[in-house]
């Protein structure tokens, strides 16, 4: 982990860049951690991802 502030991602985003910023502070591959939520998504009904997604879009300040 990097000791940055958890923030969403600017550059990196497909929608509002809540992955990409978490994964670039856990230090993870974006990409890999995209997969893994889609398929934790499906897995569990959607709907939960969809929520947990938006709760960090909106908890998650935009990188400077």
């Amino acid at each position: 982990m990097d000791n940055s502030p958890l923030q969403r991602s600017k550059q990196d985003k497909m929608i509002a860049g809540v992955l990409a910023g978490l994964a670039e502070w856990l230090g993870w591959d974006v990409t890999a951690l995209r997969v893994a939520f889609a398929i934790i998504s499906l897995l569990s009904s959607v709907f939960p991802g969809i929520l947990v997604y938006v709760v960090l879009w909106i908890l998650m300040p935009e990188e400077k």
